[in-house]
C-alpha cells in the first residue's frame, strides 16, 4: 500500500537531515516497508545515512531529486537560453539559441 503524497510547501519545510520514513517514503508516495527496502537494496535515487538505528537522507537531495530546485547545471540557465532561442527564431540567417544581441539607440 502506498502512502499519501506530501504537498509541495510541506516537503519544502522539511529540516538539513530527513528520516526515511515517514518523510522521505510519504515524499515518493513509498510504504515504509518499500522505502526502507529500496534503502537497503541501495535503490533510492540519493543517498541514505544511517546515524545510529536511523537510516536518513539530506533534504536537499529530495528537493533536486524531485525538481523543486535547480540542479547544479542550473536549471534557470536552460530556461534562459530557450527564452533566446524563441527572439532568435524569427530571425534570417540566424540559427535557433544562439545569443541575443541587442543595439541600444539613444535616438
Amino acid at each position: 500500500m502506498t502512502a499519501p503524497a506530501l504537498p509541495i510547501a510541506e516537503i519544502l519545510s522539511f529540516p538539513a537531515v530527513v528520516p526515511l520514513w515517514p518523510h522521505v517514503g510519504r515524499s515518493l508516495g513509498l510504504s515504509a516497508s518499500t522505502v526502507y527496502q529500496l534503502a537497503a537494496e541501495d535503490r533510492l535515487p540519493f543517498e541514505v545515512v544511517t546515524l545510529g538505528r536511523r537510516k536518513v537522507c539530506r533534504a536537499v537531495d529530495i528537493h533536486r531529486f524531485l525538481h523543486l530546485i535547480p540542479d547544479e547545471k542550473g536549471a534557470a540557465a536552460e530556461v534562459e537560453s530557450a527564452t533566446s532561442a524563441e527572439e532568435n527564431d524569427d530571425a534570417p540567417g540566424v540559427e535557433p539559441g544562439a545569443p541575443v544581441k541587442r543595439n541600444h539607440s539613444t535616438s
